[in-house]
């Protein structure tokens, strides 16, 4: 059985700065299917963030995406019917993410009223979700607000609220890097154990090299707003053929006083 298919195809974003109109993405290309990850690297300001942005027509003010098309097998979609529905996204600081006056238990509820689910079907949801994210008592946790919860937990949370969707893809944007190592770790851990049990197609979007050698099973790799390089996770990291890649694989190995293969 083919699993389904995500596809990125030509995809502009354009600014406008002293006159000119600049490129910020440029006709970026990308696959993922469900049950895989693929990571999409790059130095900071390379377009990783505004690929996925555009791709769910969710630019910030003062950008506007150019061409491109996003297909859910092969049929071309809106950034609005994706979102939320086909695509579910998880942020890197998930603080930002909820409204500090709100419960979790509002949130969840906000998500399933906007998906228009069935109330009854709702409690079996919100547990089922919580405890696949790694928040097993949902009791205590649905009562809580923001402030009330570690940055780790509330990432947890954003996941779980991903998870309530249904949706069979998730973009997760830098999803690590305002957590402690240990919960770095056991997030990774987490986003492995959906895939599998989920089969969720996972677009990670990081600059962490060793995110990509924990998670990823193929890389695609920016620069100046294009795709440079892509393949499978081990060719990037042993035979890397564009010097962007090159030079962030050899950034990665030299924190860890290593040498690149040549």
């Amino acid at each position: 059985m083919t699993a389904l298919r995500l596809d990125v195809i030509r995809l502009g974003v354009r600014t406008r700065r002293a006159g000119e109109t600049l490129a910020l993405v440029d006709a970026v290309d990308l696959t993922l299917q469900a049950g895989e990850v693929l990571a999409l690297v790059g130095a900071s300001g390379s377009g990783k963030s505004l690929t996925c942005a555009a791709a769910l027509d969710v630019l910030p003010p003062g950008t506007w995406r150019e061409g491109g098309t996003v297909a859910l097998e092969g049929v071309a979609r809106t950034g609005a019917e994706l979102r939320g529905r086909h695509v579910a996204t998880i942020l890197q600081n998930p603080r930002s993410a909820f409204n500090p006056v709100r419960t979790m238990r509002a949130h969840a509820e906000e998500t399933l009223r906007a998906l228009g689910v069935d109330r009854a079907r709702w409690d079996g949801l919100v547990a089922s979700a919580l405890s696949d994210a790694g928040l097993a008592d949902a009791e205590r946790i649905l009562p809580l607000h923001p402030f009330e919860m570690s940055g780790g937990m509330l990432q947890r949370m954003m996941i779980a609220l991903a998870l309530l969707t249904g949706a069979p893809f998730l973009f997760a944007d830098e999803p690590t890097t305002d957590l402690d190592l240990v919960v770095q770790r056991e997030i990774l851990d987490l986003l492995d154990r959906l895939k599998t049990s989920r089969g969720l197609g996972i677009l990670l979007v990081t600059h962490d090299m060793g995110v990509v050698a924990r998670l990823a099973d193929r890389v695609a790799v920016m620069e100046a707003g294009r795709i440079v390089e892509t393949g499978p996770v081990m060719d990037l990291f042993y035979r890397p053929s564009h010097p962007a890649t090159r030079r962030l694989v050899h950034a990665h190995l030299s924190l860890y006083g290593l040498e690149p293969a040549s």
